[in-house]
């Protein structure tokens, strides 16, 4: 299966410690082909509505890789009650079907424990609005998990690997059911 990381913001530092000790657990496996998108490495411009392959440069690129994964995580901090405007504006240069037949599993790295319900308020109906396949449970990571080399509280490191089993499985029974969906069909 191909896997896509994004890392969705282009400020702190958190994101990308989880992210990447979310792609060591998946590279680990030696079974998908894994991307990375850290947005802190893109100059994406703001959505105009064009198509996503007119964009051109290392946004086509980027967004490209997102429309061929078959499993995306997204890793997002929570800033003022809300996700951050580059992760939005990414969703916004993708079409409103960017997530179909693509199973989603989320990381939220934040500063307290209030803002746990903007992954279900905001960024759970935006991907389902994309036509994701949701994986229910999300890895929540407070800034006192993290030191200064990464992440330091090993249950978060064990919910990151439970995360990547969950949603490689989820994915396999989703697209399982889908080709015996198509097979129905007998054409």
């Amino acid at each position: 299966m191909k896997a896509v990381i994004i890392s969705g913001s282009v400020v702190g530092s958190k994101t990308r410690k989880a992210t990447t000790a979310l792609r060591e657990k998946v590279e680990s496996l030696n079974v998908h082909e894994v991307e990375y998108i850290d947005l802190k490495d893109y100059d994406m411009p703001f959505s105009d509505g064009r198509n996503y392959l007119d964009y051109g440069g290392a946004t086509t690129e980027a967004l490209t890789k997102i429309m061929e994964a078959d499993v995306v995580f997204i890793g997002t901090p929570i800033f003022q009650a809300s996700i951050p405007g580059p992760l939005k504006n990414l969703f916004d240069l993708l079409p409103p079907d960017a997530f179909l037949n693509k199973t989603i599993g989320m990381i939220i790295t934040a500063g307290s424990l209030r803002h746990y319900l903007v992954a279900e308020q905001q960024l759970k109906p935006i991907l389902s609005y994309m036509k994701a396949n949701i994986v229910p449970g999300y890895v929540y990571i407070l800034d006192q998990d993290f030191g200064s080399e990464g992440i330091e509280n090993d249950d978060i490191l064990f919910r990151l690997g439970a995360l990547v089993d969950n949603t490689f499985n989820n994915a396999e029974a989703h697209q399982a059911v889908l080709e015996k969906f198509n097979d129905s069909f007998g054409f």
